[in-house]
């Protein structure tokens, strides 16, 4: 009884982590950890760890600086300067529809495919797109929250044992994968897409304050600064050992599939066809509910976390109207939505071009908003006893040092 009692307490304590983690493990890890795995085997391994230290202190300066002042990250680029908060805004808005549109395309073909139901792409994402509106704008933070915990937790077993069966479903051999290649395009733009949104986009960070405030919100007090770390570090570093359980998902039952289909149905019929021949039958629900919960939790919040952004941004934008935050909101869950629909539904993009497109610009972008967490979290606003040691100032400078040396070398062999 004391055993469940713990549990439930220590789930009860996390909880924008977890969101974190439900927005994060989806695309990134679901179709292009499986396609690392897929194409080059277990090389890349090295190459997702390492992205996640780089980007660690990025992302863990969105909670920390909500618990440390209140606010979200918007209020801190506000803050900074005008130019910060329209940069952010300008981001925000050119992105979240085609990312949306993304994630919803993968999310409803793998529905149709677990559940046989065919149906064409018209419905099949607007089915998909109106349930998440209806349920996110009858929803609050507390009842969205919830379901996720539970989501994660499923998703995170189901993995472990997928990828731990792997191992021996057959003798793998590095023949059947292709020698990844740092002077060859092709594989550096692969590289781009992988890690642009490994372990996910740097503009979660700003979810994730604002999520922290909505947290404090319920609890009507404010979270410690080391409570919000410690649960925002669980999230994190579980979304990397996800990560890597997917790369090793593709080496172990893609091996040899480097032409895997671009349409969201025929790679998710793919993927899960593969893992029942490899592994047995037995391994058909124990995929197909890893892989629903990664997109499901994906979809809700991702949709959630642009929404919740643009209340604060559309706030500070219009101040002199003093709308409520429910009204804008909806109004722009609504906007996300309908937007998503309509690229869906007017531009015939393959899946992996749109995903890849959205996770070079998150990767072109990420030097620019890792910066300014960096100058937010160690500006005068921040309490100094909750600003970054010297070691983790030091370790963001390099980061940002290499994202940017990165994204200029890739936009030079890519237009140059």
């Amino acid at each position: 009884m004391k055993k469940d009692y713990r549990f439930k307490a220590a789930l009860r304590a996390l909880g924008p982590g977890l969101m974190y983690a439900g927005a994060a493990v989806g695309v990134s890890h679901l179709v292009q950890s499986t396609r690392a795995g897929a194409e080059y085997g277990y090389s890349l391994i090295w190459v997702i760890v390492f992205i996640n230290f780089i980007k660690f202190p990025f992302f863990e300066y969105g909670p920390r600086y909500a618990a440390a002042t209140g606010k979200n990250l918007v209020d801190g680029y506000a803050n900074l300067s005008k130019t910060a908060f329209y940069i952010f805004a300008g981001i925000t808005v050119a992105t979240m529809f085609t990312v949306l549109a993304a994630i919803t395309l993968v999310t409803a073909g793998l529905i149709i495919q677990i559940t046989d139901v065919p149906l064409i792409a018209k419905y099949k994402t607007s089915i998909l797109l109106s349930a998440t509106f209806l349920f996110l704008a009858l929803s609050t933070y507390k009842t969205i929250e919830k379901p996720i915990k539970w989501v994660i937790i499923i998703l995170s077993v189901t993995t472990l044992v997928a990828a731990a069966a792997t191992f021996n479903a057959n003798s793998l051999t590095f023949a059947n994968f292709t020698a990844f290649d740092f002077t060859n395009k092709t594989d550096i733009f692969f590289l781009v897409a992988l890690i642009g949104w490994m372990p996910a986009p740097i503009d979660i960070a700003v979810w994730h304050s604002v999520w922290g405030q909505e947290k404090n919100k319920n609890t009507n007090k404010r979270t410690a600064v080391k409570n919000a770390s410690a649960d925002f570090t669980i999230g994190y570093w579980g979304t990397t050992f996800l990560a890597v359980c997917f790369l090793v998902l593709g080496a172990g039952v893609l091996s040899g599939e480097n032409e895997l289909p671009d349409d969201a149905v025929g790679f998710t019929s793919t993927l899960i066809s593969l893992y029942t021949q490899t592994l047995g039958d037995w391994a058909f629900p124990v995929i197909a509910v890893a892989a629903l919960a990664a997109m499901l939790s994906t979809t809700l919040t991702v949709a959630d976390g642009f929404t919740r952004v643009m209340v604060p941004v559309t706030q500070k934008l219009i101040p002199k109207r003093n709308l409520k935050p429910k009204k804008i909101y909806i109004l722009w869950l609504l906007a996300l939505c309908a937007g998503a629909w309509y690229i869906l539904n007017h531009y015939q993009t393959g899946m992996r071009n749109l995903i890849d497109f959205i996770t070079t610009v998150s990767f072109v972008t990420a030097p620019i908003l890792a910066l300014f967490n960096f100058l937010v979290i160690t500006s005068r606003e921040v309490p100094v006893s909750s600003r970054p040691g010297k070691i983790m100032r030091s370790f963001s400078l390099f980061g940002i040092a290499f994202l940017t040396a990165f994204a200029l070398y890739f936009l030079y062999i890519r237009f140059l």
